[in-house]
């Protein structure tokens, strides 16, 4: 379908939501010499403003003109807003534009596509770039953010090997390492390994600030309560589209995890400090062998 080199040049890239992972594609695509232009989208004027400035955006336009001037479009809205973006695309989408995204999760954004693009729907390879961090909004962004990152990669049916491989290329080019898994274990593997982090830090950081004696615990928090809060910073709007956006997985996860801290309670109440001790051992063995891998 595509005229597209991807050994040279993935021509006109236009990023939708220049963000954290936004703006820092864009800044990594022209460190990299792989686009002819990177244009933004984005609805905060300071924030394009700020992308711009930076150099990880050499232009402004709406949707409609993305999908009239593109080669590439990189949706990095949160997930909810996928829909009203393909809907927006979709009577403007020229056979040669190819669609990426960088959401955290797969399902909904695959069903969206499908409903809206019809068709066109093969000219869109979804994506998930493994990296980020807790400030959000293009002043945070990094040109190695992707650097020895995963970004996995979930075909459709429908995508040609060859639009697929272009795709994986563009990630490929700013440093990251492509794996391609289906979206359904996509959905269940990130609602464990990153979902619910996040929904835990903001559970953590929501229970002190709403205890009585808030201030005080605030006052004297240490480097292992910052460590796991720190991405309780990270984007609500985002956050809250993707626990919604991957409910199903994420309530089994959420679930699983109860039992785990009920069964720990109940090992505190009874005073065993050997069943928790084994506990314990086991956690910090796998957490250890992370380091390794």
């Amino acid at each position: 379908m595509t005229i597209i080199n991807p050994a040279s040049n993935y021509g006109t890239v236009t990023i939708v939501g220049v963000g954290l992972i936004g703006a820092s594609l864009g800044l990594a695509l022209k460190q990299a010499g792989v686009v002819t232009k990177v244009l933004g989208v984005g609805r905060s004027k300071e924030n394009l403003d700020q992308a711009q400035k930076m150099g990880a955006i050499d232009g402004v336009v709406d949707l409609v003109e993305a999908a009239k001037q593109s080669d590439v479009i990189v949706l990095c809205v949160p997930v909810a807003q996928m829909r009203t973006a393909f809907e927006i695309i979709e009577p403007h989408l020229e056979p040669r534009t190819m669609i990426t995204d960088a959401g955290s999760t797969k399902g909904d954004v695959i069903l969206a596509a499908k409903e809206v693009l019809g068709k066109k729907a093969c000219q869109f390879v979804p994506a998930h770039p493994i990296a980020g961090g807790a400030q959000h909004g293009a002043a945070a962004a990094k040109a190695d953010l992707f650097q020895g990152k995963q970004t996995i990669i979930c075909p459709l049916q429908e995508n040609s090997p060859e639009d697929t491989a272009l795709i994986a290329g563009l990630w490929e080019s700013v440093g990251s390492e492509v794996k391609k898994i289906g979206n359904v274990q996509h959905d269940a593997i990130y609602a464990a390994v990153s979902h619910l982090p996040h929904i835990l830090s903001y559970a953590l950081m929501a229970s002190v600030v709403n205890s009585e004696d808030a201030d005080q615990k605030l006052s004297h928090v240490g480097a292992g309560f910052k460590d796991f809060t720190r991405i309780a910073a990270s984007s609500p709007e985002m956050w809250r589209d993707i626990c919604l956006g991957n409910r199903t997985a994420i309530l089994k996860e959420v679930d699983q995890y109860l039992l785990i801290v009920n069964h720990m309670r109940k090992l505190i109440a009874e005073n065993d400090g050997a069943g928790l001790e084994k506990l314990f051992n086991k956690a910090s063995k796998a957490r250890q062998d992370l380091d390794v891998l």
